[in-house]
């Protein structure tokens, strides 16, 4: 007879040895998809099951933003979805954080210099101490951040969906009120979802509101920002700089002025490196099976109508 004391999942679209163990871990048995009470998915939308078994009850995506699943009408009311919102926080708040650092201290430029300009760029380095940073989108990532960045002596402004206060933040907005915040911090770390309504969140208006000294690090997404008005803001001297791991377009072709511009530092969308994906992976995956095991609320379950 079939085993019932634990939940029956299955782990698609092929075997994983740590996501696997993260199943096992959290006291789950793996089973074909036909007899299978939850689905742990590793791979992308495009191999996903035209049809779940209507004894699915949960689906535990491998990503964050989950915006090609959305658009490939996947994500649906019949069951419980669960993106890796929050699993892979540590790495891309480390990775933030040293953008904002390498931007502030002027580090993009001087490596890339071929000569000694000591006083050139000496009246360019900045610092992190005493600063107010932004996290527009204080989720898993932002928090993870906020105890790096009084590491270095930095006040947190958090700006989240609801306002809600954020512990660490020296203070927390609503999303609703994100247009306040756009001349009160000295830089800005973009973390918020990708939707119809953050998109091109950063616009020429919103840099034009930013002091002259404003680094923004962009880890969500590239559609958050303008491409062509930051490049217009970079190249006046609008804001200070651009720290990006994201881009729009993403990959940033050959011969983009952020590439050249002495004030952008672009990393190709490696915050969270293939090295370490499964890893942290597995363990929101066995966090989330002893949740559903014990009959708690999932982590990083999904909203249709809020698009993340």
């Amino acid at each position: 007879m079939p085993d019932t004391s634990t939940p029956a999942i299955h782990l698609g679209p092929e075997y994983d040895p740590a996501l696997a163990r993260g199943i096992e871990g959290g006291g789950g048995r793996l089973v074909p998809l036909d007899d299978a009470e939850a689905v742990v998915w590793s791979g992308g939308p495009d191999a996903f099951p035209d049809r779940l078994p209507d004894t699915v009850r949960w689906v535990q995506l491998p990503s964050a933003g989950i915006e090609r699943w959305m658009a490939a009408g996947i994500v649906d009311h019949d069951r419980v979805w669960t993106s890796a919102a929050g699993a892979y926080a540590p790495s891309v708040a480390e990775h933030a954080v040293t953008l904002l650092l390498a931007g502030v201290r002027g580090l993009g430029e001087q490596v890339r210099a071929t000569s000694w300009r000591k006083a050139e760029f000496d009246a360019r380095v900045g610092t992190l101490r005493g600063a107010t940073v932004a996290i527009i989108g204080a989720g898993g990532i932002g928090r993870a951040m906020i105890p790096l960045l009084g590491a270095f002596g930095a006040d947190v402004l958090a700006v989240t969906r609801s306002g809600t206060s954020v512990p660490g933040a020296v203070e927390t907005v609503a999303a609703s009120r994100t247009g306040e915040i756009w001349s009160r911090a000295d830089h800005f770390v973009i973390a918020a979802p990708a939707t119809a309504e953050t998109a091109h969140l950063v616009d020429a208006e919103v840099m034009a509101r930013m002091k002259p000294t404003a680094w923004i690090v962009n880890i969500a997404r590239g559609s958050l920002i303008d491409t062509d008005a930051l490049v217009r803001a970079l190249g006046d001297g609008t804001i200070g700089g651009a720290a990006l791991d994201v881009t729009d377009p993403e990959p940033l072709p050959a011969g983009h002025p952020l590439w050249t511009l002495p004030n952008a530092i672009v990393t190709p969308h490696l915050a969270n490196p293939s090295t370490g994906l499964r890893t942290l992976l597995a363990d929101h995956v066995r966090a989330n099976v002893e949740r559903f095991a014990a009959g708690e609320p999932l982590l990083a379950v999904i909203g249709l109508e809020r698009g993340y």
